[in-house]
């Protein structure tokens, strides 16, 4: 099913902003047992990336409404439902008129059939050659632009490789292709600082908050390679696919203990809570 703008078509005009210059953002919500999962803090981060990058959407109300009809056509089927806010069509040129509305998109989409053994005895992951690149104004939040993912993401084909980890432009561990990246060292638990480069993930945000309520030590802060490779215990998460250990980083000739870590599996469990 696709929405645009609240009424069903697959088409938008050839002068939106999305495509003419990505200007816009997006949000991916897993729609699992009848449940939108932690539907209020997805549409929270579309408003503060709106507000980031002067998108002036006064259309929530709207969105929340089609998103009823998304799911009422939906049922019981389990889906990801992504959501495009575009600047809207303007002419040519980098100054959008002011007068433009947003466009607003949804479509569904069948929700992947990872393995189940993923998250319970791990994956392997490997470092990407492709870096991100720093920006203060767009780091954190969900916008258009993944070129960076996408050419990251064609570096291998080998179906055992699970997930690539992306490193910034002074060789920081920052994140997934898809995914947040956590570590495990000597019982507490670390994740990179996403202020220059990365997306602050969903999920990543709920660990953050499950680990200050159970007294899990957590710090946000630069990774190095070398402190990847001395991990305990490392894992990747999203909306999409929870919390998957990694046991292996292939190009990094790096294993980790296995079974899966205790505090990976507590806070898996946790999450699922």
């Amino acid at each position: 099913m696709i929405l645009v703008n609240g009424k069903a078509d697959n088409r938008i005009s050839i002068s939106d902003r999305a495509i003419q210059y990505g200007d816009g953002l997006f949000e991916t919500i897993a729609y699992r047992n009848g449940q939108l999962e932690f539907v209020d803090t997805h549409l929270m981060r579309l408003a503060v990336g709106c507000k980031r990058l002067a998108i002036p959407f006064r259309q929530l109300k709207q969105l929340k409404e089609e998103l009823s009809i998304v799911l009422t056509e939906l049922a019981e089927h389990d889906a990801v439902i992504k959501i495009i806010i575009s600047r809207g069509s303007g002419g040519r040129g980098y100054l959008a008129d002011p007068s433009v509305e947003p466009t607003r998109i949804i479509s569904t989409y069948p929700l992947p059939t990872y393995p189940a053994n993923y998250q319970e005895i791990g994956v392997t992951a490997r470092i990407c050659q492709q870096r991100l690149s720093e920006n203060t104004s767009l780091a954190g939040i969900k916008h258009l632009n993944r070129l960076e993912q996408v050419l990251a993401r064609t570096e291998w084909h080998d179906p055992e490789i699970s997930e690539g980890i992306m490193l910034d432009q002074h060789e920081n561990v920052i994140e997934g292709t898809m995914s947040n990246l956590f570590i495990v060292k000597a019982g507490e638990l670390f994740t990179a600082e996403l202020n220059k480069s990365g997306v602050a993930g969903i999920i990543r945000a709920e660990i953050l908050d499950i680990t200050a309520d159970n007294n899990i030590p957590c710090t946000e802060t630069i990774i190095s390679k070398s402190t990847l490779a001395d991990a305990d215990e490392v894992f990747v998460c999203n909306s999409i696919i929870g919390i998957w250990p990694v046991t292996c980083i292939y190009n990094g000739k790096i294993n980790y203990n296995y079974p899966v870590g205790k505090i990976t599996r507590q806070l898996q469990n946790l999450l699922s809570n």
